[in-house]
């Protein structure tokens, strides 16, 4: 199964119409956001990025009634975030856990995205409209693509989001990088990233994101520096997990 019709196994979010509508069994009956511990919530965003760029970055927490946000200011463009709102999905849940980190180039376009879909929710709107509306702004050109190369980090030791092998939501450990590609495609850069064959996502491959401006290449990080994440945020691991049981490594449901 092909990117195009796959979901991302990673966070955030290429979420293809009927991978969308088979989530509709497995969503979570209350739909409502609980406000996590502004220090765990925190801790957790900036597990996206290596140890070393954290110290200057920006962090965005989540009031569930008005949307992100400031934490604390950062110095060097960085601004992370756990996201909980993927307007792609067209389906509220109260389940989506995916921490995240932009440089300038992101935080100043798909950043806003992310950020005017919790507030979008937090006011109220449907998720279908939700969704609609994300797209017509693209659409009248309100958002826009990253207006250069750039990265989002994606490393940290804990997500929830859909994933392989069922497209259902997981609790998951698959840190990563993603590459804003713009418009770019699997066939540009001849990749065949394939769910049921987990060696396939070794190698970069192409994300859509939900939509062609928002796509990504991304780059999974290898087992052995895996297993330094997992081993170097063991205590977060912990915290996550005793915070709520579907954030445990071993809940995969």
């Amino acid at each position: 199964m092909r990117t195009k019709s796959m979901v991302t196994v990673l966070a955030l979010t290429i979420f293809p119409v009927m991978a969308l509508r088979s989530q509709s069994p497995n969503s979570s009956s209350d739909t409502s956001i609980e406000q996590m511990p502004e220090q765990l919530e925190t801790r957790w965003a900036l597990s996206a990025l290596p140890p070393a760029l954290r110290d200057k970055a920006t962090v965005l927490v989540l009031d569930p009634a008005k949307g992100y946000r400031l934490a604390r200011r950062g110095t060097d463009g960085l601004t992370c975030i756990v996201e909980r709102t993927a307007w792609e999905l067209a389906d509220y849940r109260n389940d989506i856990y995916i921490p995240l980190c932009y440089d300038a180039a992101g935080a100043k376009t798909l950043l806003r995205v992310k950020m005017d879909a919790a507030a979008l929710r937090a006011q109220g709107i449907g998720p279908e409209a939700l969704k609609a509306e994300i797209e017509r702004r693209y659409e009248r050109k309100v958002y826009s693509a990253p207006e250069r190369p750039g990265i989002s980090y994606m490393i940290s030791p804990v997500f929830r989001t859909i994933g392989p092998p069922d497209l259902k939501v997981h609790t998951m450990a698959m840190p990563h990088l993603m590459f804003y590609a713009p418009f770019v495609t699997n066939e540009d850069i001849a990749a065949a990233p394939d769910l049921a064959d987990p060696s396939s996502l070794q190698y970069p491959f192409i994300d859509r994101q939900g939509i062609d401006q928002q796509s990504v290449m991304i780059q999974m990080v290898g087992d052995a520096e895996k297993a330094a994440i997992l081993t170097r945020e063991e205590t977060l691991v912990g915290d996550l997990c005793a915070y709520r049981s579907i954030l445990c490594l071993w809940h995969s449901r």
